[in-house]
């Protein structure tokens, strides 16, 4: 609670003890785990980088313990609580709606955070999220194995995906059965911005060795489509498309020469699946049928 709202006192007020008491079970439990978790200044406190680390196992202590209570006290536990981190994918987001259809009758806390991949990374590797999904492909893939492979994160792969270009149905190039680079040159590309990380290996689309005269950077889906249609521009992604959230007008079209996308989740090789986790996992294959998504491999959950 201290973490959440960054206040000893308003904390004490919503767990309901005095802000000396609440103080001291910190300072006891820090010296009996020989751990500072909170970095302490005239202008407050802030949670230390050890005590992120902490905070992440003792947020699996307080999951576990409602699941004992969710089981044996007829569902009177705590908050049902879940969050993923992922980059912009459709499936993502319908797997979480799937999750919350089967979850969401009683009270929950459910986060989904579509967010730069830096920070899906960050998100796992703190246990702030259970899940993150990314990809991986033969540009990327040794220093984020590095990256995450330092940070205790294990990469699990789902499908193997053919690049496609995101393109408006009314683009000049929609006819097309497969498109070059070379037709692409003098259109707009859109791309996810990546903030201080915003180097290519944390790009969320496929780099290509190809100079890309026109660069959009955006940082939310919507915005993105908006300019697909608006400019005539185009990304390359997965080709996994959702009428329902991307809209009729965009299509998927197949990228000439480039490497496959290999999609998968990674977790905290230190952290246990949920229940929640394990049903968002599975939820997740419902979208990644490849009868219904040509030009894909389907790989259901095998470890890399």
């Amino acid at each position: 609670m201290v973490a959440e709202t960054g206040k000893i006192t308003e904390a004490a007020k919503k767990l309901y003890i005095s802000q000396p008491s609440l103080t001291n079970a910190i300072h006891e439990l820090e010296k009996e785990m020989n751990v500072v978790i909170f970095n302490r200044t005239n202008k407050g406190i802030s949670l230390s980088a050890e005590g992120e680390i902490f905070l992440g196992y003792a947020r699996q202590v307080l999951e576990q313990a409602a699941v004992l209570e969710d089981k044996y006290k007829g569902g009177h536990g705590e908050k049902k609580k879940f969050c993923v981190s992922t980059q912009h994918y459709s499936f993502a987001v319908n797997a979480f709606v799937d999750l919350i259809k089967r979850y969401g009758q009683d009270e929950y806390d459910f986060s989904i955070r579509e967010t730069q991949t830096y920070e899906i990374i960050e998100d796992v590797a703190r246990m702030r999220s259970e899940i993150g999904l990314l990809f991986l492909n033969d540009f990327n893939e040794t220093v984020l194995r590095k990256i995450l492979k330092s940070n205790g994160l294990e990469f699990h792969l789902l499908f193997v995906a053919r690049p496609h270009v995101f393109i408006s149905r009314r683009h000049p190039l929609a006819d097309r059965e497969v498109i070059t680079n070379e037709e692409l040159e003098d259109y707009p590309y859109l791309s996810f911005e990546q903030g201080e990380h915003n180097s290519f290996y944390f790009s969320e689309e496929v780099f290509s060795v190809s100079e890309r005269k026109k660069n959009i950077r955006v940082r939310d889906r919507a915005t993105l489509f908006n300019l697909l249609i608006g400019l005539n521009g185009y990304t390359v992604c997965s080709g996994v498309i959702d009428e329902n959230l991307n809209g009729k007008d965009i299509i998927a079209v197949p990228l000439a020469d480039e490497n496959e996308m290999k999609i998968g989740y990674i977790v905290h090789q230190k952290n246990r699946i949920s229940r929640l986790g394990t049903t968002y996992l599975k939820a997740l294959e419902k979208y990644l049928d490849p009868k219904e998504e040509p030009g894909r491999e389907c790989l259901h959950m095998r470890q890399e």
